[in-house]
């Protein structure tokens, strides 16, 4: 009986062994792999789905949850160089009958990469206008909702194709002039002085200058462990050329202040959100906004930087909520009266 015993604890141990071991490999040997990992688990275990949709000969990748109904399905657009799955931390927060589509941008992740394709601010807005044709996201108008680049995109895309949405939430967009230099401005500055624009503070090649971005982008220090930061970096690697290209593209001219130049055309109800000590985007871009859209709601959140999606989540998802119940208020007593 205690053989039976011991045999049975050695089984299960040698069971229990096999997953143990493999998640430790994947930590030290492949901490890439374990991400990817990660992400596929909470995007099942959040119900969201990818799907992929085609444009002629162009393919957009995209996550969704939910089906449209009565209340405004919301797209999200994610910021540069990161991807649909950012927004899953805010995703958790948002209720599941709600019709969520997270597309990965242009030449990010699933999404179509080509050396043709136009990456400014004003084709990247041409394309997601594609992808929402595609998959007849505008039947009925939606709530787009756009960060840092994807904040940019966003605004452009509010103002250029007006009959596609009823609602617009702004998180630290890019694509505003400012009167003070962000701490990531500055060091564009300097960089540019002394020739090495190569080394983007943004498009990180190894461990600590993954680090030095994260401490740029958040306010909150997460501690991340050397591993995971390896890990960061492999894979955004095999990408930094196109990272680059994509960054000088936005940097230009011709979309360095996009979302300005069209910000006095965006009609509809717009919700701006921004972390006050954002070093990467100056929070005065907020006042700029608000100064130029009728009908805009600022909130400034203290103690957060950049990243508001990822240090926030929760906050950031009621005042989406908040914004959209808002307006369903108002509409509601419009037709009343």
């Amino acid at each position: 009986m205690d053989l039976d015993v011991l045999n049975m604890f050695v089984i299960a141990g040698g069971t229990l062994a096999i997953p143990i071991l493999a998640f430790v490999a994947s930590f030290l040997l492949w901490p890439s792999a374990l991400i990817r990992i990660y992400y596929w688990y909470w995007r099942r275990a959040l119900g969201m789905q990818v799907r992929y949709a085609n444009y002629d000969d162009y393919q957009f990748c995209y996550s969704y949850r939910g089906r449209p109904g009565y209340r405004p399905s919301i797209l999200m657009l994610h910021g540069f160089s990161a991807h649909k799955d950012m927004w899953l931390s805010i995703v958790k927060f948002l209720p599941n009958n709600l019709h969520l589509v997270c597309v990965d941008m242009p030449g990010h992740e699933g999404t179509t990469r080509s050396d043709l394709d136009d990456y400014s601010i004003s084709g990247q807005a041409k394309r997601i206008h594609q992808f929402v044709e595609c998959i007849k996201l505008n039947r009925k108008p939606f709530h787009l909702v756009g960060t840092s680049m994807g904040g940019n995109v966003a605004g452009v895309y509010a103002a250029q194709y007006p009959e596609d949405i009823c609602s617009l939430t702004l998180i630290c967009p890019a694509g505003l002039p400012s009167t003070t230099d962000s701490k990531f401005i500055k060091q564009l500055r300097e960089l540019q002085e002394s020739k090495r624009i190569d080394r983007i503070p943004l498009i990180p090649s190894t461990p600590e200058e993954m680090a030095d971005m994260l401490k740029l982008c958040s306010y909150v220090r997460f501690k991340v462990p050397q591993q995971i930061l390896q890990g960061l970096v492999d894979v955004r690697i095999p990408h930094n050329e196109f990272y680059r290209k994509l960054f000088l593209e936005i940097a230009d001219e011709k979309s360095r202040h996009s979302l300005h130049e069209n910000m006095s055309k965006i009609k509809a109800p717009t919700q701006v959100i921004w972390g006050k000590q954002d070093q990467v985007l100056d929070v005065s871009g907020a006042s700029v906004l608000a100064s130029a859209i009728p009908d805009c709601h600022v909130y400034i959140l203290e103690n957060c930087g950049h990243s508001v999606v990822v240090e926030r989540p929760r906050k950031t998802a009621n005042l989406i909520l908040e914004f959209l119940a808002l307006l369903h208020s108002i509409d509601n007593n419009k037709k009343q009266a």
